[in-house]
């Protein structure tokens, strides 16, 4: 009867140990797919990259963003090179979003801090240019022979913040915040720079 017993308590840790090495193998061969997944996603990256560098600009797009869509956390450094690629396709706002998270993500240590910063500025710069054009696009509805009046209080919401004096851009990773550079701290314009900005004239505020 003991003997029974201990053969059957035998089988049953046996089995129990067999079941625990054919999970940990499992979890292994699962870890190694990923890693094998992962290292060819980075492959992937740096033909991009190779393809920027060449100027292949759209081809490297693409592959910049099959890595993006399939690969579990963003390495830090694609930030940057999307960003940069971004900008020589001329999607500036885009850009912007992903040099702004490379430097979020790395600070000033960042290997490619100056370069992105330097991109980032210009990425910038040519969002502004691309909102006074569309701004150009409301004076040629109104146009810029005649000025709107305002009203009795002379004062307008402005029409960039919404009267919240703050800008909100959907990035990537979240929404950034910046402080609008037309309004005063209540939100407001006067009508005199409603109508300079409706005819693009009215220039941002320098922070």
């Amino acid at each position: 009867m003991r003997y029974c017993l201990f053969l059957l308590l035998l089988s049953i840790s046996i089995i129990s140990t067999a079941q625990q090495v054919d999970k940990n193998a499992t979890q292994q061969v699962r870890a190694d797919q990923e890693q094998t997944r992962r290292a060819a996603l980075l492959r992937t990256m740096d033909q991009g990259i190779e393809e920027m560098n060449q100027g292949l600009y759209a081809q490297a797009d693409e592959k910049f963003l099959y890595v993006l869509n399939n690969i579990k956390g963003v390495p830090s450094d694609l930030t940057f090179y999307f960003g940069k690629n971004s900008f020589y396709l001329s999607k500036f706002k885009q850009s912007a979003d992903w040099l702004n998270k490379y430097i979020q993500l790395k600070g000033t240590t960042g290997q490619h801090y100056t370069e992105a910063l330097d991109l980032l500025k210009k990425a910038e710069a040519e969002v502004l240019v691309e909102r006074s054009k569309e701004v150009t696009k409301v004076k040629q509805v109104l146009s810029q022979s005649y000025d709107i009046d305002c009203g009795p209080t002379g004062k307008v919401i402005c029409p960039v913040c919404k009267g919240t004096t703050v800008i909100i851009k959907k990035g990537a990773f979240g929404n950034e915040y910046k402080s609008c550079q037309y309004c005063d701290k209540h939100g407001q314009l006067t009508c005199d720079q409603y109508n300079q900005l409706v005819r693009g004239e009215l220039k941002p505020r320098q922070n």
